[in-house]
């Protein structure tokens, strides 16, 4: 229509439309047009405007599109049409008439691009468009190129990745706001601004006058078609109106892409605000016009917006022109509409009424402001109005993309990112209400991310428009809408909200596009200083911030299992990330200097005051309430960061920015009942919580959260740790990992809080976590290092699992490097000296209560107590370690304690130096147990020490004990002392705290009724931590007195401490280290080591045990033994499984090489004895109960892959480079087949060839045997068991049931011995012509089988069965290949050519040669013998005719040589010397009775080896030249009469070329020189190596042959050898030939009739047939036999250059883009993965090309993944990925889209397991694909 159009403008001939009012109104349109042009052009042009302005009126009118749509009924306008569609056809060819100006429209497009001074690419894509991001350019984080502009520019070494967009985006090439120019295309480099010539006034014109009013145009339809009904129109809707405007929005789209001029056009347009004004509130008269105002104020209104001149009627007054877009002064109603939100908001909400009651919070920023931001629109030009329509219809793609090409020219930019701005609000309230809110999301960020990138246009509407406060003010607005209040801590009075994040607006992440352009904007530098100095800003974001606090609270199930597992938590966590810390790094980013103090001081003090506020809110005083956990605390983890910050990069003063003690204890208590709730999670005691729990607590330390939350937490309690008074941090620990009660020295102990099976884990949890606390130098100091760090690794893993691995590692590490042989334990590591801010935690590791836990635990772990691990005594010592490590330089040896007696702990420790309390021996310790404890029963000496850590009630007991002594240890509550301290220093800071007095806390914890019945005990101790270390030296090593100081040999050890020796081993070493240690920090120590050592320890004698005790001791006792045993089963039979499948799966060992492990004492036992894997009876295979080999039958086209080029074949990546199957094997040997059916009988033919090359098929063994009735009952019991996996029962698939292996079907195993070892023991003295005579007889004889074919017996249904199997292996055009189908010819051919296929493979995957002899792996699980026999039974069901047997052509002499050739209208048989002779071999071996003579074997070879060895003669006097063929012509006959002449090459050669020459078989050449003839002159060497390279591959397929049935070893030997080993191996050679002279192949030789003779009579066949068809007769001579070893395709080294090439490549199928593209590895076939388009009798592409291209297996490299898929049949998995990043890593789906390289390894197991048909084997995740891929 368009171009009709376009042609009649210029005047072309023009045919009626039938659509067009008058066949002339073209020519009319044109005339028109052209003469409006020239009024319009006249200085005084008011009648041409006003005449112009009737005609739009006209062509244009509003009314016709919708009253279509409406009712389809008839306008009647200026040029109505016939259908709906034709008026706006009209309007349209009207425009682009008038915008031309009456001359061609395509020509005015021209002529306008001609003036495109853009330098900008703005190349505006969609969602799925593939893009790059380049990091060293871009200046804004958000920089993307589209691929023209990527490759044109140069970007390598740059940190660059590809992207697949997810929202859609613009070029960003050529703005320098957004990325350095460096980083430009060759394109956008140039400014072209400078050569452009001015646009010439009068060729836009009529663009001028036009476009207004067609923009208008287009406003008044979406007016007309929005409708607002009561519920939210419904989509159907609005997509019908935008169908209908289609074509004027794609018109306009057209427009924007004439270039730059047209732009600015546009740009004055859409921003004049006088030409809306006069459009949009002109004729009042015109009714039309007047309903399409109403009804845009309706849409106004119901969008909760006001128009600010709401309170006069709809009588339209002129909008006085406001100087701000937020006219807040001239907005009365405020307050009003504010009650009228809300309640709209509450309906929002009537869906979720049980989600609690909402409860609003009241901004504390101006809310008169903050509504007119919410509530108040005010459109002043065509732009804000469109955009307006365009929210309204939830952004329609073409309408996004319109306003996106616009943004090139920059005046627009700036006026539509205004327009943007002020409408951001309205955009969030769409959103909200939007069904579609992932499409809306992604269109909304697509344009939003164009505007906000670029740092000066985002400063600038900062500035003017106020952008933060919007931001910030539509995000609290929007989470308001689902606010819950907070169930932490104290449930009833807490006045705390969070969102709620089972709401759809979290759960579907609709806040992420609002979101991300606060992320995006807050990464300008400029914007983001505003933001920290604002205050209020600050203190609304805090607020906002706030209601993520405490979301998504778990309470710990206690007695039932949770009924619904709500998944909640993945909307938590997705919340804090995007919403609250992407912000804070952002944030961040921009407070690294020393100059940004102030900014961080403001962020800490207003997160402070919002922290107070919430710990009010929550009513929290000092404890947590129980059994609660939230994973969620964005303000403390604000507060850290920005600390962190303070001290590493601003040089703040630590202490200034923090709050008094009694904040800092508040502080901690969250983060630190997270880490022990983290402990609970992995101890099974949330069990009850379902698997989420265990989600949120992977999450918590997950990579990509890790940063965000445990890291900041982790460094809070660092700060806290170091202020804090370190008794009360430790105690408190402790109390929060409930494992008080657990460290006392009574050997017995009652926990109020925990139950007895979690103690163990807590307790390692609580060390752990301190060992963290006081290692981890993430925030601290100097961080990352080259070493293994278990720290670390604790801290990053998810799964426990994965620190063993590491460990496993570090463990295969020091062994292989020779530096530890045991089992090492996790490294200590040196840790970097602290941060001077940060000294104060050190302080933990030297307060008394650590020691006290140390002691205790040293103590129990010595006494065997029970709830000890070997983790225990690893944190333990560790701790020691890092508190010797970190002690205090200046105190004394002999400190005394600071604050006199009061401030000891009784008597304890004397002070808190690690380094001196670790000698101070304690004598006695009283404590508490319960009273069935065997401590009881002592007296106490006089003098006592006492102590028991964590009895609860102790702290009432009133101290009686006399102190004077100085032996004794009180009692010591932990519990009590951090109460305490608590206590203390809330006095301290605040006087009327003191009224704080709390009984409730503390009877949480003991409540009346769990109180045990405690009594008190005193235990002789006399221990000090040095005496107990080398205690534990003497256990752990086994020995007493094992421990011998080492500096007494070695003074140089204390003088040079850190010996490598000491720094990787198992506890003992750690010990020897920390005691080394201790005694280089102090003399004292020192020698209180020695005298230790003098004593000799007596051993520690076992304690009185009462029977009550014993009892529960007992019972503890056996269940650890019971546990031991299972552990102890557990392993032998995992080692028994691992010997098996060592002996089983044994790949090297030469011995054994027969198929079966044959339990044989004697050799001359000939029954083979098989051992069934179901039943486990041994015996041998009989016919009733046959025996059979677990097998896995596959069709295989790996054959047809040989190529008898060297040269790879590459993957294309051009158009180019194409990949020409016509040099593969199977396609050479169907060339073949079909030239011999063409000219010769085609039962004969089928004889003369093997196929199976493609589709042949393979069978392979993993070599264990079961019974067929087994078998069968197995097969039964998997069909009814309905788990299974990856397998089909139906279609006889199983695995086998002793290694698992994949198998589908059951090889027989013939009765008898499995060797034929007795057969050929006897030295053959017959004569070549007796043996060539019995093997004639033999093959004449009908079924000579002992299993005599008529009596139906097991064992011949099964050999039928599996016949039929194999049969159905392959597709039916892989077996049949006869002109007759159906034919018995087709049938045998099949059966041969499977034999043939197995050997052949066998030969590919033992290199394509017999060099390396042995019975090498395949040998192993061969089952070629089995498979002999099956393939034996059936071909001699088939009786060759036996007039054309080959046998006698081979062997006699024919009388009459032309009654051979068969009649003219018959067609001959195929010469012999056109056969296949392997084939031959096969055919003439399974024709023979079974089992088969050795002697007879060889003399088949020997006759079929004079034929070869023809066969190559006459091959290799076609490829010559003629010359040469005369000189050996001429050479031969001179020698024939000697001697030897029939074993002379030179003679047979020229015998052969004289027989050959008399057809025309070398005729044809002369003119074109034969494309086989090889230029080289052929020397008596050449000759030799052609000779022998033509009879290989005959000889490798025999001698494996050989080797399989009469169990030869094969020699092994060098490649030259070959040939002579070969030959001797199978009795060719008569002795083993003298080395001396060079060997000669005609050596070989064996002629059973005359050699010239039966020559004469070969060639005589040839000769007739030449005579017709000499050219090929020829081709039919050459056998290509040099077949290479089969390839997969050679990949590029970069991943990109095939993605490049294929992922816009279309398809040649369907000639569409692919929406997944694949390439098929083996022939570089290009496919649609799952694509419909492509589909043929419901398979897809893939699955159809893997039938065809690899008999069922395909193997596709998927382009949008990376990644390899295996096909196998109706399977299929995915392999994984050959291209790795620099880090050695895949990148699934592309979505880093790092640089991506070719790993050669992995290619090559690729390609291994291609060859090996091992993919069933080695890849276990097997899926079916129901022909769907």
């Amino acid at each position: 229509m368009a171009a009709a159009a376009a042609a009649a403008a210029v005047g072309g001939p023009q045919q009626s439309q039938p659509e067009l009012p008058a066949p002339g109104l073209a020519l009319d349109k044109a005339a028109t047009a052209a003469h409006l042009k020239a009024a319009l052009s006249r200085p005084d042009n008011r009648a041409g405007a006003e005449e112009l302005q009737a005609l739009l009126e006209r062509v244009l009118s509003a009314e016709r599109p919708l009253a279509a749509a409406a009712g389809g009924e008839e306008a009647a306008a200026a040029g109505g049409g016939g259908g709906p569609g034709a008026a706006e056809e009209e309007a349209l060819e009207w425009c682009k008439c008038l915008l031309a100006g009456g001359g061609g429209y395509d020509e005015f497009c021209a002529a306008v691009r001609a003036y495109d001074p853009a330098a900008l690419c703005g190349l505006v894509w969609t969602a799925n468009f593939v893009a790059y991001r380049c990091r060293t350019c871009g200046i804004s984080p958000c920089m993307s190129l589209c691929a023209e502009c990527f490759h044109q520019g140069d970007h390598t070494g740059h940190d660059f990745n590809m992207f697949r967009s997810q929202a859609g985006g613009a070029c960003d090439c050529g703005d320098s706001n957004v990325m350095r120019e460096s980083g430009f295309c060759k394109r956008h480099q140039i400014k072209s601004s400078s050569n452009i010539p001015c646009v010439p006034k009068d060729l836009l014109m009529m663009s001028e006058f036009v476009l207004p009013r067609f923009i208008f145009c287009l406003i008044q339809y979406l007016r007309e078609g929005y409708n607002e009904p009561a519920d939210v129109p419904s989509e159907k809707d609005l997509n019908k109106v935008l169908q209908l405007l289609e074509p004027q929005i794609s018109f306009l789209e057209d427009l924007t892409k004439m270039g730059g001029a047209m732009r600015s056009v546009l740009t004055q347009v859409l921003t004049n605000q006088q030409n809306y004004k006069d459009l949009t509130s002109g004729p009042g008269e015109n009714a039309c016009a007047k309903k399409s105002h109403e009804k845009y104020l309706i849409a106004l209104k119901s969008s909760g917006l006001t128009y600010p001149e709401d309170k006069l009627v709809y009588g339209i007054q002129e909008p006085s022109a406001g100087p701000s877009t937020l006219a807040v002064q001239g907005f009365a109603g405020a307050t009003g509409t504010l009650g009228q939100v809300d309640s709209s908001d509450e309906e929002d909400q009537d869906g979720n009424q049980g989600l609690g009651k909402r409860k609003r919070v009241k901004l504390s920023s101006g809310t008169k402001a903050d509504q007119s931001i919410m509530d108040v629109l005010k459109h002043k030009s065509f732009l804000e109005e469109l955009l307006f329509w365009t929210i309204k219809y939830e952004f329609p793609q073409k309408m996004v993309t319109f306003l996106l090409n616009m943004l090139p020219d920059q005046e627009y930019k700036v006026a539509f990112t205004k327009t943007f701005v002020q409408h951001y609000a309205f955009i969030m309230k769409t959103l909200k209400k939007s069904h579609e809110s992932d499409t809306m999301s992604n269109r909304i960020v697509h344009i939003s991310v164009q505007l906000f990138s670029n740092e000066e246009l985002a400063r600038q509407v900062t500035e003017e428009c106020q952008l933060l406060d919007i931001m910030v003010t539509v995000l609290l607005y929007m989470m308001e809408s689902c606010l819950i209040k907070s169930e932490l801590q104290d449930e009833e009075n807490s006045l705390h909200v969070v969102v709620n994040c089972g709401e759809a607006l979290l759960k579907n992440n609709t806040y992420w596009p609002l979101v991300s352009d606060f992320i995006n904007i807050l990464s300008h530098q400029s914007v983001a200083k505003r933001f920290l100095e604002d205050h209020g800003l600050l203190v609304t974001w805090m607020n906002f911030v706030s209601f993520f606090q405490g979301m998504n609270l778990n309470k710990r199930e206690l007695n039932e299992h949770v009924e619904f597992e709500s998944q909640t938590y993945y909307a938590a966590f997705a919340a804090e990330l995007e919403a609250c810390a992407q912000p804070m790094w952002g944030l961040l980013s921009h407070c690294k200097i020393r100059e940004t103090q102030e900014y961080t001081r403001n962020v800490v003090r207003y997160c402070l005051e919002a922290l107070q506020d919430w710990f009010d809110a929550i009513n929290f005083v000092d404890e947590p309430a129980p059994n609660q956990v939230t994973f969620h605390l964005p303000l403390h983890r604000y507060y850290a960061m920005f600390l962190s910050k303070a001290v590493k990069c601003q040089e703040l003063d630590l202490d200034s920015v923090l709050p008094d003690q009694e904040m800092l204890m508040k502080l901690m208590i969250h983060p630190l009942q997270i880490q022990a709730s983290l402990a609970e999670i992995h101890s099974n005691m949330w069990v009850r919580n379902g698997l989420q729990i265990k989600g949120q607590a992977m999450t918590y330390v997950q990579s990509h959260f890790c940063n965000s939350m445990i890291d900041p937490d982790i460094y809070l309690l660092q700060v806290c740790a170091s202020r804090l008074d370190p008794d009360y941090f430790i105690s408190s620990v402790f109390e929060r990992f409930k494992v008080v009660d657990l460290l006392t020295m009574a050997s017995q102990h009652q926990n109020t809080v925990l139950d007895a099976e979690h103690e163990r884990s807590m307790l390692e949890g609580a060390l752990t976590f301190l060992v963290i606390l006081l290692s981890l130098r993430l925030h601290l100091a100097e961080v990352w290092d080259q070493e293994f760090d278990p720290v670390m690794v604790i801290l990053r893993t998810v799964y426990r699992r994965d620190v063993q691995s590491a460990m496993d590692r570090y463990t295969a590490f020091l062994k292989q490097s020779g530096k530890f042989p045991g089992n090492p334990w996790p490294p200590y590591k040196k840790r970097t000296s602290l941060h001077p801010s940060y000294k104060g935690l050190m302080r933990l590791l030297h307060c008394k209560t650590l020691h006290i836990v140390l002691f205790t635990l040293l103590y129990k772990i010595l006494m065997d107590h029970q709830n000890l691990s070997e983790h225990v005594l690893c944190m333990v010592l560790y701790l020691i370690e890092l508190g010797l490590e970190n002690s205090a330089e200046d105190e004394s040896d002999e400190e005394t304690s600071v604050g006199g007696p009061e401030r000891c702990h009784d008597s304890w420790f004397p002070g808190s130096n690690l380094v001196s309390n670790m000698r101070h021996f304690i004598n006695y310790v009283r404590v508490r147990v319960p009273e069935t404890a065997p401590e009881v029963k002592r007296d106490s000496p006089a003098s006592t020490s006492s102590d028991s850590l964590g009895s609860l009630q102790s702290s009432r007991r009133p101290k009686v004990l006399q102190r004077e002594n100085s032996g004794t240890a009180q009692v010591f509550s932990l519990v009590a002392e951090r109460r305490k301290k608590f206590q203390e220093i809330i006095n301290r800071s605040s006087s009327e705290a003191n009224q704080v007095v709390r009984p409730k806390t503390s009877s949480k914890w003991s409540a009346p009724g769990s109180a045990p019945q405690l009594t008190t005990a005193i235990l002789e101790i006399k221990e000090s931590i040095l005496s107990l270390l080398i205690k534990l030296h003497h256990k752990l090593s086994g020995k007493q007195n094992s421990y011998y100081p080492p500096w007494l040999d070695d003074i140089e050890i204390l003088i040079q401490p850190e010996i490598p020796k000491y720094s990787h081993g198992d506890g003992i070493t750690a010990v020897e280290r920390i005691l080394l240690k201790a005694a280089l920090q102090s003399r004292m120590n020192k020698r209180i080591i020695e005298e230790i050592c003098r004593k000799v320890t007596p051993p520690v004698p076992p304690k009185k045990i009462t029977a009550a005790e014993k009892k529960t001791l007992d019972k503890e006792e056996r269940r650890q033994k019971a546990r031991e045993r299972q552990q102890k089963l557990l392993a032998e039979f995992a080692s028994r499984q691992k010997s098996f499948m060592e002996t089983a799966m044994d790949v090297d060992s030469p011995e054994n090489d027969i198929p079966m492990e044959i339990t044989t004492a004697e050799p001359q036992v000939s029954e083979a004895v098989y051992d069934c894997v179901i039943c486990g009876q041994s015996g041998p295979s009989s016919e009733d109960r046959p025996t059979g080999l677990v097998v896995l039958l596959q069709a295989s086209s790996v054959l047809g892959q040989c190529r008898d080029n060297v040269e790879p074949k590459k993957l294309p990546i051009t158009e180019e480079e194409q990949i020409y199957p016509w040099d593969t094997c199977a396609a050479v040997h169907d060339v073949r087949l079909s030239l011999l059916q063409r000219y010769f009988k085609d039962s004969s033919c089928l004889l003369a060839v093997s196929i199976g090359w493609e589709g042949g098929v393979y069978v392979q063994t993993c070599g264990h045997t079961l019974h067929i009735d087994c078998h069968k009952s197995y097969m039964e019991s998997l069909r009814n068991d309905q788990v299974l996996q990856g397998f089909s029962v139906d279609k006889g698939e199983f695995t086998c049931p002793l290694c698992r292996q994949f198998a589908n079907s059951v090889l027989p195993c013939y009765p008898g011995s499995n060797v034929e070892n007795n057969l050929w023991q006897r030295p053959c003295n017959k004569s070549m012509q007796d043996l060539i005579k019995e093997v004639e007889e033999l093959q004449g004889r009908p079924g000579a089988f002992p299993v005599s074919i008529s009596s139906e017996t097991n064992l011949s249904k099964e050999m039928e069965s599996v016949m039929k199997d194999i049969k159905n292996t392959t597709q039916k055009k892989y077996r049949d290949y006869s002109k007759t189908p159906g034919s018995p010819d087709n049938d045998f051919l099949f059966m041969y050519s499977v034999a043939r296929t197995n050997l052949e493979l066998e030969l590919i995957h033992r290199g394509g040669n017999l060099c390396s002899g042995g019975a090498s792996t395949a040998g192993k699980r061969s089952c070629l013998n089995q498979l002999f026999h099956v393939l034996a039974l059936h071909m001699r069901l088939y009786s060759i005719d036996s007039e054309y047997n080959p046998w006698k052509k081979l062997t006699q002499l024919v009388e009459d040589m032309n009654s051979q050739l068969g009649n003219e209208e018959q067609q001959p048989e195929v010469p012999i010397l056109y056969h296949d002779v392997t084939s031959l071999l096969l055919i003439q071996i399974l024709m023979m009775p079974q089992p088969l003579h050795k002697e007879h074997f060889t003399c088949i070879v020997k006759v079929l080896f004079t034929l070869l060895y023809t066969q190559a003669l006459a091959a290799l006097s076609v490829k010559c030249s003629e010359e040469d063929r005369s000189a050996w012509k001429h050479m031969g006959t001179l020698k024939k009469n000697i001697c030897d002449a029939e074993k002379s090459y030179e003679v047979l050669l020229s015998f052969v070329i004289s027989e050959l020459s008399k057809g025309k078989l070398y005729h044809e050449e002369g003119s074109q020189e034969c494309s086989m003839i090889s230029p080289i002159a052929w020397s008596p060497e050449s000759m030799e190596k052609y000779l022998q390279e033509f009879c290989l591959p005959f000889l490798r397929i025999t001698s494996l042959l050989q080797h399989h049935l009469f169990g030869e070893d094969l020699p092994s030997c060098q490649e030259e050898e070959e040939f002579s080993v070969l030959s001797s191996c199978l009795g060719l050679l008569p002795t083993f030939y003298q080395t001396e002279h060079p060997f000669i192949s005609a050596s070989c030789l064996d002629w059973p009739v005359p050699a010239f003779d039966i020559i004469t009579q070969w060639c005589f066949e040839i000769k007739s047939f030449t005579e017709r068809h000499a050219e090929q007769g020829k081709a039919l001579l050459i056998q290509e036999s040099r077949w290479k070893l089969p390839h997969l395709l050679q990949l590029p080294e970069n991943y990109n250059t095939i993605f490049q090439y294929y992922h816009r490549k279309t398809c040649s199928v369907c000639t569409k883009v692919p929406k997944d593209p694949a390439v098929c590895l083996v022939c570089g076939t290009f496919v649609c993965l799952k694509g419909l388009c492509c589909k043929q009798q419901s398979y897809c592409e893939c699955v159809l090309h893997s039938q065809n291209c690899g008999a069922g297996t395909g193997i596709f490299l998927l382009i949008n993944a990376s990644v390899i898929i295996i096909i196998r049949g109706h399977r299929f998995c995915l392999w994984g990925s050959v291209y790795l990043d620099a880090h050695g890593e895949e990148d699934r789906d592309l979505r880093r889209g790092k640089p991506l390289y070719i790993c050669k390894e992995r290619y090559k197991v690729l390609e291994q397991q291609w060859i090996s048909h091992t993919f069933d084997h080695i890849n276990k995740r097997w899926g079916p694909h129901y022909n769907g891929l």
